[in-house]
């Protein structure tokens, strides 16, 4: 298949650009800047990727390039690990809803149509709590900035259905990997300062890298996948026990609490989706035959320190 994927260059979508080329894909990537994406895929396996300048909240003549590629796939948006100022707030919600509103715009303007778009979103969606179980058949929160911006990119996502484009939804729980969150979380463990972060109450619904850039080929592939999918792994636990758990894997002491303010320091109004926390867990996706590589904490905690080093 030719794959155009925005938000290639980041975490989560410049392992997919890499897996997609691994299984004999053409990627054509969407980036704000060539000579940025063109430093980070270098190398004899980068040689197929395809670059497009584009400007994501405006139409132009970038939309053109969609046509003719097979699928596309939705990970652009401004990172919500800083200080949210109303400035901030604003240029994370334009990044989604209008960034996926123009991508959207040139599938269904596209002389040959993809097949199918399959666009990111968050577990923000539902909100944080300490008690409820959250599935993707789960009603949205109420008044959680987060879940708006969730909200407001899914709707805009799912449009390219009226242009006959099947979509398919990931919401994404906190990516375990070496980037991200939880290579931020690593720090104090190596410091032998590790511990419960907050309150350690709170439920942490995590996936491994592996599995998520495979759930997102699988929807890319499997025609059956339309709609929500959770993106988290079927074993969500407790902070404490999470990090409990690290320390073990680290050989690291896990006693002393990690408070508030220090990871908000790392993550900034981002901290949220660590601090508080949500269940979430993968009914459809384990229903539409997904096999996690990585089911349980120990294991991928174990892979990620090995990574990270």
């Amino acid at each position: 298949m030719k794959i155009a994927i925005t938000g290639a260059t980041g975490f989560v979508g410049s392992r997919l650009v890499e897996r997609l080329l691994d299984e004999g894909h053409d990627v054509k990537v969407f980036t704000r800047s060539v000579t940025k994406a063109k430093k980070i895929f270098t190398g004899s396996k980068f040689k197929p990727v395809e670059y497009v300048a584009y400007t994501p909240l405006q139409s132009g003549d970038w939309q053109l390039e969609i046509s003719g590629c097979d699928g596309v796939v939705n990970l652009a948006g401004e990172s919500i690990s800083e200080r949210w100022s109303d400035e901030r707030k604003n240029r994370i919600l334009d990044s989604r809803k209008l960034g996926t509103q123009k991508l959207v715009e040139a599938i269904a303007n596209a002389e040959q149509k993809p097949s199918v778009l399959v666009s990111g979103s968050a577990i923000g969606y539902y909100g944080t709590s300490e008690t409820a179980e959250f599935f993707e058949t789960s009603t949205p929160a109420e008044n959680d900035f987060l879940s708006q911006v969730c909200q407001a990119w899914e709707a805009e996502a799912n449009k390219a259905k009226s242009a006959g484009v099947r979509v398919a939804i990931i919401r994404t729980g906190i990516v375990l990997g070496d980037g991200g969150a939880i290579a931020k979380m690593i720090m104090p463990f190596k410091l032998y300062a590790g511990g419960p972060i907050g309150s350690g109450q709170q439920w942490f619904s995590w996936i491994h890298i592996d599995d998520l850039v495979s759930l997102f080929l699988k929807a890319l592939l499997d025609s059956s996948m339309h709609g929500v999918y959770n993106g988290t792994a079927p074993e969500p636990v407790r902070m404490k026990d999470l990090c409990q758990t690290l320390g073990e894997v680290m050989d690291r002491p896990s006693w002393l609490p990690v408070p508030d303010f220090a990871i908000e320091a790392l993550l900034g109004d981002g901290a949220v989706v660590v601090l508080k926390g949500q269940k979430v867990l993968p009914e459809r996706t384990q229903a539409a035959g997904f096999s996690f590589d990585y089911s349980a904490p120990k294991e991928a905690l174990a892979d990620v320190v090995k990574r990270i080093g």
